[in-house]
C-alpha cells in the first residue's frame, strides 16, 4: 500500500506539475537532487522541478516499495524517462524525506544516476 503523501508526491511529478510538487513542501523545506545543491524554499524547488522536467517528454513513476518510519519515507521505484528525442529510458530511485508536524515535507533527498537519460 502506498501512502497518500508518496501518491501526491508521484502524481503531481510524473504530470510535470512542478507548482503542485512544490506546494508538496514547508516554507523552509529542502530538496537535494543527486549529488546538485540543497534548494531552499518552494521558489527554488518549483523552479529547478520545473527546469527538469522541460528537459524530457514523460516521467513515471513505478514505485516498488515503500517505508514509513515516523516522519520518515523512503522510496524505491523504477522511474522511466521519455527524452525529447522519444528514447525511453527506465532508472532505479529512491526518495527520502521527512515531514514535519504539519504533514508538509522539510527535507526530501533524491538518489538517481541520471547518465542514461541524457547519454
Amino acid at each position: 500500500m502506498v501512502s497518500d503523501l508518496a501518491q501526491q508526491v508521484f502524481a503531481r511529478v510524473d504530470t510535470k506539475d512542478a507548482a503542485g510538487f512544490a506546494a508538496l513542501f514547508e516554507p523552509e523545506g529542502r530538496c537535494t537532487f543527486g549529488n546538485y545543491d540543497v534548494l531552499a524554499g518552494p521558489e527554488q524547488i518549483e523552479a529547478a522541478a520545473a527546469s527538469f522536467l522541460a528537459s524530457i517528454a514523460a516521467i513515471s513513476h513505478s514505485i516498488r516499495h515503500e517505508w514509513v518510519i515516523g516522519d520518515d519515507t523512503i522510496v524505491e521505484a523504477q522511474v522511466a524517462y521519455t527524452r525529447l528525442d522519444g528514447k525511453a529510458v527506465t532508472v532505479p530511485v529512491v526518495s527520502i524525506w521527512r515531514t514535519g508536524a504539519d504533514g508538509m515535507i522539510e527535507d526530501y533527498r533524491v538518489f538517481y544516476d541520471l547518465t542514461p537519460v541524457f547519454a
